[in-house]
């Protein structure tokens, strides 16, 4: 068995305009723009959307878009569960797995970054 949950939104911005992006979405959602200091392709949206990390992320991808990230812990098992659902694996960072669900939006499976009282009080259970 392991536990699962929704942990982030990510606003995928191609490089060059994610600092518009992240002072735009900033302004729209009336929350501060803080660059995330050891992983630079990120800028949180403190509480731009309460109970999720909300935050722009700069790719190398033309395309703008939205994806989730599901916290996890075991991205092994839970990884086979959404693949076995229709998901289509895409690619591999550090511990991240990157999927693209069945109507083509990109999810990531990743450990767990949540404090454990949160993830343990919002996590699914899965066999």
């Amino acid at each position: 068995m392991h536990r699962s949950r929704v942990f982030a939104l990510l606003i995928d911005t191609p490089g060059p305009e994610a600092a518009a992006a992240a002072a735009f979405w900033s302004a729209a959602l009336g929350v501060p723009a803080e660059p995330v200091p050891s992983e630079e392709q990120f800028t949180t949206l403190h509480e731009g959307i309460p109970g999720l990390v909300t935050a722009v992320q700069a790719v190398d991808d033309p395309n703008p878009r939205f994806h989730i990230d599901i916290e996890t812990d075991d991205v092994a098992a839970e990884t086979a569960r959404l693949l076995a659902l229709g998901a289509t694996p895409v690619s591999r960072w550090l511990e991240c797995r990157t999927l693209r669900a069945p109507g083509g939006h990109l999810l990531c499976v990743l450990p767990v970054h949540s404090p454990a009282d949160v993830f343990n009080a919002q996590s699914r259970s899965w066999s």
